[in-house]
């Protein structure tokens, strides 16, 4: 059973860090592009960041770019996103994805056909 488990959320301060990691089970997908996407309730889930199948390249929202920070480390199976000089806006639940075609990048949520459960972000003053 594939399994895609997220960690790492919880309460930041404005300005601070976080880090959150995604450890996947079941498959490896070193041949897949994982991404982080976040989502407020009652709004679409949005695209925050990817990282390619061998860590080459690396994409991110306007909104988090110089911020935020995506890596992999294929033997762990094991995807992060270092998040730095939070901002009120990063609050939403933060999930990780696996691409269901292998060798490709995409910033589409439709394509990521592995999902984690999410993790809570809360930015406070």
């Amino acid at each position: 059973q594939v399994k895609l488990l997220e960690s790492g959320g919880g309460l930041g301060q404005v300005g601070g860090p976080l880090r959150l990691s995604c450890a996947a089970s079941g498959r490896p997908f070193s041949r897949s592009t994982m991404a982080w996407f976040r989502q407020v309730p009652g709004k679409e889930r949005n695209f925050v960041a990817a990282v390619t199948w061998n860590g080459a390249s690396t994409y991110y929202a306007d909104s988090v770019k110089g911020r935020f920070t995506i890596s992999r480390d294929n033997a762990k199976n094991t995807v992060y996103l270092q998040m730095n000089r939070l901002i009120p806006d990063d609050t939403a639940i933060y999930y990780c994805a696996a691409d269901r075609v292998t060798m490709r990048f995409t910033s589409t949520a439709y394509d990521y056909g592995y999902w984690g459960q999410g993790t809570q972000v809360t930015v406070s003053e």
